[in-house]
C-alpha cells in the first residue's frame, strides 16, 4: 500500500502553487499598467500635436482674414473716395460657409479635405460710435464739447452721471500719468487702449455692457476729435453727436441715409433739423475698422477681433491690436 505525503508537505506545495499564481496575477496588472501608462502617454502625445496643427492652422488662416479684410478697404478707399457708407462691399458680414468653398477647385479637390472648417467675419466702421478717448483732448474747449456729446448719450440711456465723471477725470489723470515719471503717476489707473478695459477709469460692468453698441476706444489724431461718420452711425449716436438735433430728427436721417447714403454731413443734418444744430463732429467717412474673423473646426471655434486704421493719404491699412480667443462650441452649432 503507498504511502501518503506527510500533511506538512502537501500544505507546503500549496502555498508555492498559491505564491506563483498570485506572483503570475501581480505580473499580468503590472504590464497592464505599464500598458496602459505607455498608451494614454501616447494619446496625450496625439492631442497635443493634434491641438497645436490647429491652432497654427487657425493662426494662418485668421491672419490670411485679416489680410483679406486690409485689401477690401484699401480697394474700397480707391473706388469709392472718402465716404463709407452701410452699402459697400466692406459692410456686408460673411455668414459662416465652408472653408473648402473658397480653397477647392473643384469637387476633386474638394474632398481632399479631412476636416470640416467654416469661416465666418464682419467689418465694422468704429467711427459710428463716440470716441472715449476724445475727453482726453487738451483743449478745454473741445474737452468740454465731448463732455457735452457723453452727457447726451448718458441722459439718452439713463445712465448715472457720476460714472461720466469719474470716466472724465479718471481719463485725464491716466493721460496725465502717460508723460509724467513713475513717481509723480502715484495711483492713476492705466490709459486704456481698449472698449473692455474703461473698466480701469471708473465705468461699472453695467454701464459698460449699456454703452457697448455706442462708445469705442480709439487714439487721437493729433488734437483734432474723431467724428462720427452719420452713415453708418445709429440715431442714438447722431443724437449725441449733435448737439440742437433730437432723437426724431436723427431717426429721420437714418431713414434718409438708408434710401441714399449721405455725401455730406452737414447739409444732411440741416435738412432734418427743427432748429440750429453743432454738425462740426461729423463726417461721412472713416478711418478706423474692427475686423472679426471665426473660425470653427469641429466643435472648437477661434475668433480673431482687429482693430485697423486707414490712412487716406498713403492708402494703407494698418493693425493697430489683434485678440484671438478659443471658444468652445456645442456639437452642430455655431
Amino acid at each position: 500500500m503507498p504511502r501518503r505525503p506527510p500533511v506538512r508537505t502537501r500544505q507546503t506545495a500549496h502555498r508555492q502553487t498559491g505564491a506563483a499564481l498570485l506572483a503570475a496575477m501581480l505580473t499580468v496588472v503590472l504590464v497592464a499598467t505599464l500598458a496602459a501608462g505607455a498608451l494614454w502617454r501616447q494619446w496625450r502625445g496625439v492631442e497635443v500635436e493634434a491641438a497645436e496643427r490647429t491652432r497654427g492652422q487657425s493662426a494662418w488662416l485668421l491672419s490670411g482674414a485679416l489680410d483679406w479684410s486690409r485689401l477690401i478697404l484699401a480697394g474700397d478707399l480707391r473706388e469709392s473716395g472718402a465716404v463709407d457708407h452701410l452699402g459697400e462691399p466692406w459692410a456686408v458680414p460673411l455668414a459662416e460657409a465652408r472653408l473648402s468653398t473658397f480653397l477647392a477647385a473643384g469637387e476633386a479637390s474638394a474632398g481632399d479635405i479631412e476636416r470640416d472648417a467654416f469661416l465666418s467675419g464682419q467689418i465694422v466702421d468704429l467711427q459710428s460710435r463716440l470716441n472715449a478717448m476724445n475727453l482726453t483732448l487738451t483743449d478745454p474747449d473741445a474737452r468740454m464739447k465731448a463732455l457735452l456729446r457723453f452727457q447726451r448719450l448718458f441722459e439718452l440711456l439713463g445712465l448715472p452721471s457720476a460714472e461720466l465723471g469719474a470716466l472724465q477725470r479718471n481719463l485725464a489723470r491716466a493721460q496725465a500719468a502717460m508723460t509724467a515719471s513713475a513717481s509723480e503717476g502715484g495711483d492713476a489707473p492705466l490709459l486704456p487702449r481698449r472698449f473692455d478695459q474703461l473698466v480701469w477709469v471708473g465705468v461699472s460692468p453695467a454701464t459698460l455692457a449699456a454703452l457697448r453698441p455706442y462708445v469705442t476706444v480709439l487714439p487721437l489724431q493729433g488734437q483734432a476729435p474723431t467724428l462720427v461718420n452719420v452713415n453708418t452711425a445709429s440715431a442714438q449716436v447722431i443724437y449725441a453727436a449733435v448737439p440742437g438735433l433730437d432723437l426724431a430728427a436723427a431717426q429721420r436721417l437714418v431713414g434718409e441715409r438708408d434710401r441714399a447714403y449721405l455725401r455730406n454731413a452737414a447739409s444732411a443734418i440741416a435738412q432734418v433739423a427743427t432748429g440750429e444744430a453743432d454738425a462740426s463732429w461729423t463726417a461721412v467717412g472713416s478711418r478706423f475698422f474692427e475686423v472679426r474673423g471665426r473660425l470653427r473646426l469641429d466643435q472648437l471655434a477661434v475668433e480673431e477681433v482687429s482693430v485697423v486704421q486707414r490712412d487716406p493719404s498713403t492708402r494703407r491699412v494698418t493693425t493697430l491690436w489683434r485678440e484671438r480667443t478659443a471658444i468652445r462650441t456645442p456639437a452642430g452649432g455655431s
